[in-house]
């Protein structure tokens, strides 16, 4: 008698487990859709967390903020402090079967500080030049100490993409990108999806649990949370603070918490266009000093995070070892903020605020407008896909902007780009030599005491002209199904794949 279908169905599920285990799909919900997936012109916070998977850097950082091999595996500090030499890993590929070696990082060094419209530049400013030592060893030689610089080859500085790729194609390079992640790109379709697929040559594979990668954009948090609850996500970045009671409530979920390096702000254009000339928040401290004063961020805090965030005024926390406490946190003083526009000539100044369409930045902006009502000020919001309001920021099409940097590991990262005359990140168009200077003189200093002396001169003359109002340093709030393991909690808030895997 022949075995019917439905009694070979165990024997067959049971060959087929292997496969099963090894056909997994990690489906990330995102908060925003990221911009340009190329590391030297990306921006976004967003974009670093699809990075995380697709392109590995040199250096990587670890849950104490301790720098950590990667693509590189070790190195080495000149006596002088201005060169550094790399040894890196062996036997890694490129996406497109290309080899890793020294000639590939310096490409990709040459490649952040030279290419037209690089955010990279400002980040490697004093690398003056790459040398090839051998195929496993790369010198930068530095035209001065540069301490930050580590930390930079952690991030998009340090990501490396295939020579032979970037060159063919160009400034399109980021709609298809090769780099050696553990996995490679598959399709990008707006606002809708990213999707990768596992790299099968990853010097790390046997880390890597799941066959693709697929990013969906959701900017609603309370619809992000409804898909990952439903079994559509498996995982969530960035859940409403208010939504932490129902995660934690529920058994099939898991949440982590962590405090980011980063900050919350609303820049100002001071200088970046014509419309810093044109509202009188942009041409007069003044006004600037009196819509600070107009703000209560323990109020924010507790109404827009629902106290899941640490009020600041500087871009790293009150709790930051590189904090200047010679500029505190301003109480709310709405009588000062009246007499100051009293002072300027301006009783009831009008501006508009650009807010990402995110539901936390669009909160931020409502209670932002009620606050400054109280001392006069009219503000008008506007509203903006994510990627469109960083184009209306790099174009100086704003007054004011809510803009939230996710952070660095070394001070320097939330601050030169956004504050040095001319830089990438520098959407205000703030622009002072004496600032320029010191800046500068910071990012020679090793010593952490000598750093802080300067970051707290620094901080006088920045936090007096306001380009960006610090409001408060975020909580990175995730959720994820309970049967995710091995998930990593890095406080730069990116989700790293390795070792990550879904349990029975």
């Amino acid at each position: 008698m022949k075995p019917s279908l439905r009694s070979l169905w165990p024997a067959l599920l049971l060959a087929l487990a292997p496969f099963v285990v090894h056909a997994q799909s990690l489906r990330i919900g995102l908060a925003e859709d990221p911009d340009v997936l190329d590391p030297t012109l990306a921006r976004s916070f967003v974009g670093r967390v699809v990075f995380a998977s697709l392109c590995d850097k040199l250096f990587d950082i670890d849950e104490k903020l301790a720098i950590v091999p990667q693509l590189a595996t070790g190195y080495e500090w000149s006596a002088d402090s201005k060169t550094l030499t790399l040894k890196l890993r062996p036997g890694v590929t490129f996406h497109d079967g290309e080899k890793f070696d020294a000639a590939a990082v310096k490409f990709n060094i040459e490649r952040h500080k030279t290419m037209p419209g690089s955010n990279r530049r400002g980040e490697l400013a004093p690398v003056a030049s790459v040398e090839v030592v051998d195929p496993g060893t790369v010198r930068l030689h530095l035209s001065e100490p540069f301490s930050p610089l580590l930390a930079q080859l952690a991030d998009r500085a340090g990501m490396m993409v295939s020579p032979k790729a970037a060159q063919a194609e160009g400034e399109r390079f980021g709609a298809h990108p090769v780099c050696s992640g553990p996995f490679r790109f598959v399709e990008r379709v707006a606002q809708d999806r990213i999707v990768l697929e596992r790299f099968p040559q990853y010097w790390n594979k046997d880390a890597i649990h799941f066959d693709k990668v697929i990013y969906t954009p959701i900017v609603d948090a309370t619809v992000r949370l409804a898909n990952l609850r439903a079994g559509q996500l498996d995982f969530a970045e960035r859940v409403a603070s208010s939504d932490m009671g129902t995660i934690r409530a529920d058994k099939k979920l898991k949440s982590s918490r962590i405090t980011e390096i980063g900050y919350q702000g609303i820049t100002i254009n001071v200088g970046k266009s014509e419309k810093a000339k044109q509202n009188p928040l942009g041409r007069d401290a003044r006004v600037r000093e009196a819509f600070e004063l107009s703000l209560d961020r323990q109020g924010l805090v507790q109404v827009v995070m629902d106290n899941e965030a640490t009020v600041g005024n500087q871009w790293v926390a009150p709790s930051n070892a590189y904090y200047a406490k010679n500029v505190p946190v301003p109480r709310r003083d709405v009588a000062r903020a009246k007499a100051l526009l009293k002072e300027a000539g301006v009783p009831n100044p009008s501006f508009t605020l650009v807010t990402a369409t995110t539901s936390e930045a669009q909160r931020l902006a409502v209670v932002v407008q009620s606050m400054a009502r109280e001392a006069g000020f009219d503000v008008r919001i506007e509203a903006a896909e994510f990627a469109t309001s960083l184009n209306m920021a790099d174009k100086g099409d704003f007054e004011a902007y809510i803009l939230a940097w996710s952070g660095r590991a070394d001070p320097d990262g939330n601050l030169f780009s956004f504050d040095g005359c001319k830089q990438p990140l520098n959407y205000a168009g703030y622009c002072d030599a004496e600032t320029d200077a010191l800046l500068n003189q910071s990012r020679t200093l090793r010593e952490p005491a000598e750093r802080k002396k300067v970051y707290e001169q620094i901080a006088t003359r920045v936090l007096k002209e306001r380009p960006i109002i610090y409001l408060y340093h975020r909580n990175w709030l995730w959720a994820y199904t309970a049967k995710l393991a091995g998930v990593r909690n890095v406080p730069d808030g990116l989700l790293r794949v390795d070792g990550l895997k879904l349990l029975p």
